[in-house]
């Protein structure tokens, strides 16, 4: 699909520089910029690659004036990046706007589809599904029975949603991931063998949820597992049975939440975190990544280590740490003073 200059212009009620009929159809980045690109400067660090790049379009500030001639044809806004990233968004919207029933599918006659619904093909969509208006199913997913998925949210290639599972609007399911499996639930036994504890609660995700490749939340014991409205969820994260994640909190990649643990609101997880089961995590919480949680958190703290500690006291006793040795030296040398004296 092409654009015109002027047309982009419209969209980001923006000025053009140039010629307004230049047509773009791709996006890139400013230094790998080429011809029919659209592109954008924000950071001064990149400004010299105005002057010799091969996109199209150039989408900059207002404030921007150039010291040498261009090829490009400017678009002037208020916020580059923030203009760019609107047609980021624009651009997304119309590649993932298909619409239909592709066959080879499965669809149970019992589902209900509200209007302008994509399901892909092999897709499987269990009986009692609701799909509301707007949902996209790519091929090869899996809709368990009795799932709800409401208006506008996008359900990725090979992702796996179980039976009982409730999904909000506006949401973004990428592929791989496993909304709605077993919960890890295990007695054990006088023999020392283990006896699986049947997990027959569920899963409710809110609204403007997004939850990355790979990543995996388990169904309630009994109950829900709930992930709050704006949570942002990275690849490969590990959310255990009866789990609750308070709005607008981000986790990062590879980290892993024990069961029945409530992380509260606008909280940011870093990389590799592990939670321990049944604790409460307060709101405003920082966690730096890599750290070990295995006690109660209050609001607002900023931790890091395993196990987690204050953030500035885990900064002051590394600086001990990295000088350790001299320490130890330093120590060994006293003995050896007072032991001669």
């Amino acid at each position: 699909m092409k654009f015109t200059a002027q047309q982009i212009a419209g969209i980001l009620e923006g000025d053009v520089v140039g010629n307004p009929d230049i047509e773009v159809s791709k996006l890139a980045k400013i230094e790998e910029g080429f011809e029919g690109a659209l592109t954008f400067l924000a950071n001064p660090k990149y400004t010299s690659h105005i002057y010799s790049t091969n996109a199209s379009v150039t989408i900059v500030n207002k404030t921007f004036k150039p010291e040498h001639n261009l090829k490009t044809t400017l678009i002037k806004v208020d916020d580059a990046y923030l203009a760019f990233s609107k047609i980021l968004e624009y651009y997304n919207s119309v590649k993932l706007n298909k619409v239909g029933i592709e066959q080879p599918s499965l669809i149970s006659d019992s589902a209900k589809c509200g209007d302008n619904v994509y399901i892909g093909a092999f897709s499987y969509i269990g009986s009692n599904v609701t799909l509301g208006d707007n949902v996209k199913v790519f091929p090869n997913a899996y809709i368990g029975d009795n799932t709800v998925i409401d208006d506008n949210t996008i359900v990725f290639s090979g992702a796996k949603i179980y039976s009982e599972t409730i999904i909000g609007k506006n949401c973004i399911i990428n592929s791989g991931v496993i909304i709605g499996a077993d919960g890890f639930g295990f007695a054990p036994s006088e023999d020392g063998s283990y006896k699986k504890i049947p997990q027959i609660g569920n899963v409710i995700i809110e609204d403007f949820v997004d939850v990355g490749a790979a990543t995996t939340i388990d169904r309630a014991t009994l109950g829900s597992t709930i992930i709050r409205a704006g949570v942002k969820l990275d690849n490969q994260i590990q959310i255990a049975h009866n789990v609750e994640i308070g709005r607008n909190t981000v986790i990062a990649a590879q980290t892993g939440i024990a069961g029945s643990t409530k992380i509260g609101e606008n909280c940011q997880i870093g990389g590799q975190v592990g939670i321990a089961g049944h604790i409460s995590i307060g709101n405003n919480v920082k966690i730096q990544a890599q750290s070990g949680i295995g006690r109660n958190v209050k609001d607002d703290e900023v931790l890091q280590g395993s196990p987690a500690i204050k953030l500035s006291d885990y900064n002051k006793a590394y600086v001990h740490f990295k000088n350790l040795p001299n320490i130890v030296k330093n120590i060994n040398d006293l003995e050896k003073i007072n032991g001669n004296s």
